[in-house]
């Protein structure tokens, strides 16, 4: 066969040798294949690891909850023996009679308090806080743990590491280095993915094991100074002495057992109690999820609203609650009980929570019953009021949080002068609040039905 003669381009290699050269793989191309198949391999296992948590979050999210209901409705006067019987095992928690309870309204006043109680510290104290947010209110509140700490004081602090999540470990060095204790509790890790969802959101400080203070209030300039554009937020605690602060204190020695390994046992932590601090009685309802959802907060709640007689004065920052407490509160209108509500209006720090919450309201204005949206500030405090004999001041609000996921502490007093105390308090402020009728309900727009539908995923345990 003639071959041709003619030479081949310049610069332009014969195809016998262009396939040569495809067939020979250049130095290095198997590690760049071999790294491009594991960079694909890890996609593939991302992709699959985000589908299965998704489905682990969706599955708690709408996993189907109960209905609860009293087998039979407390029939008792609410300060009865017969009615304190009951409550006692309900909440598994013992009645204290010998109590002194205060109210103590709005962060220039309680943190007042509290710093001048820790200022006066010789043994102990002990803070559990969901939020710690870095700030002047706690740069003082560390300073003055650092000196008592100095001074050879026990100093001991809980943050929840989600509701305290912008503050930093170094925030605490000084205090550390002065002999303070700081702990976490869930901390965010992958090995902790299953229990993230719990989070303390108990607002505690015990000093020296006989004063203590609860509510709704952590620690944040908010609740101090506020803003130009958001005055500072109303909120609520009280200032607890007598047999009650031991319950208080058995509530923080859990979460330090559960977040350091360590029993806070001894007198400087549970000193003998003597004398007489007060007269009222109450009792420490703390709140620690069960594997079936519910919490004691839900059943101190529920009970005392399906034992009213007279009224129901409720105020809470994030109103979710579900079909069971709505229900619950129903009864009571139907029973002829003034059901009054007071929860955030345009200052509401969460606008899709306040916007599912406002779902709710028909049912209660259906029956009747009062709603009221608190207009010169964000409200946060945490209190009910039945009958002028009962109240309860605490950390849960009004949703399935408090009620089936988080720690909570509730202070349930039981003493027609505290009440007392708390009811002009909340008539102040709902004469500083708009009420929300039915017909505007009603005719709310499209824009707010729409959120609302967005939130309704916050109703998961009907």
């Amino acid at each position: 066969m003639h071959q041709s003669l003619r030479p081949e381009r310049p610069g332009r290699l014969s195809t016998q040798t262009q396939a040569s050269r495809r067939r020979k793989p250049k130095q290095g191309d198997s590690f760049f294949k071999r790294e491009f198949d594991e960079y694909k391999f890890l996609r593939i296992v991302s992709l699959i690891s985000i589908l299965a948590l998704t489905a682990l979050v969706l599955a708690g999210l709408f996993a189907p909850g109960l209905r609860y209901s009293l087998a039979t409705p407390p029939r008792a006067a609410l300060d009865s023996p017969a009615f304190l019987n009951e409550l006692e095992p309900l909440v598994d928690s013992k009645i204290t009679r010998n109590n002194d309870v205060e109210v103590i309204e709005n962060g220039e006043n309680f943190y007042t308090a509290e710093l001048d109680a820790m200022r006066h510290a010789q043994r102990s104290i002990n803070l559990e806080a969901y939020i710690f947010h870095k700030g002047r209110v706690t740069d003082e509140v560390l300073s003055v743990l650092t000196d008592r700490a100095k001074a050879g004081v026990k100093v001991n602090l809980v943050m929840d590491s989600m509701g305290s999540l912008s503050t930093r470990k170094h925030y605490f060095k000084a205090l550390k280095d002065a002999g303070g204790h700081v702990q976490w509790y869930h901390r965010l890790r992958l090995h902790n993915w299953f229990s993230e969802n719990n989070r303390t959101h108990r607002e505690i400080t015990v000093v020296d094991g006989s004063i203590a203070f609860v509510g709704g209030a952590g620690y944040a300039d908010w609740w101090r100074f506020g803003e130009k554009r958001e005055p500072r937020w109303r909120d609520t605690m009280v200032r607890v002495q007598g047999d009650a602060v031991r319950g208080i204190q058995g509530t923080f020695i859990e979460n330090w057992l559960e977040t350091a390994g360590e029993i806070l046992d001894g007198s400087d932590y549970l000193p003998q109690t003597g004398g007489e601090p007060g007269h009222a009685t109450a009792l420490v309802v703390t709140s620690t999820p069960s594997s079936g959802g519910s919490t004691r907060a839900r059943v101190l709640f529920q009970t005392l609203i399906a034992a009213a007689h007279k009224s129901i004065y409720i105020t809470t920052p994030y109103f979710l609650p579900d079909r069971s407490m709505r229900e619950e509160l129903v009864r009571a209108r139907n029973r002829g009980v003034s059901v009054q509500l007071v929860v955030p209006g345009k200052h509401a720090d969460h606008a899709l929570t306040r916007s599912s919450g406002q779902s709710a309201y028909g049912d209660l204005l259906k029956a009747d019953a009062d709603v009221f949206e608190y207009e010169p500030s964000m409200i946060h405090a945490k209190i009910m009021i039945v009958d002028g004999a009962w109240s309860v001041v605490g950390s849960a609000n009004l949703d399935n949080r408090s009620f089936g996921i988080n720690d909570e502490i509730n202070v349930a007093v039981l003493d027609p002068e505290f009440a007392a105390r708390l009811s002009d308090d909340f008539k102040q402020d709902v004469s500083r609040s708009k009420r929300v009728s039915l017909a505007d309900w009603q005719h709310r727009g499209v824009y707010e039905r729409l959120l609302e539908a967005v939130g309704w995923v916050f109703e998961r345990q009907q």
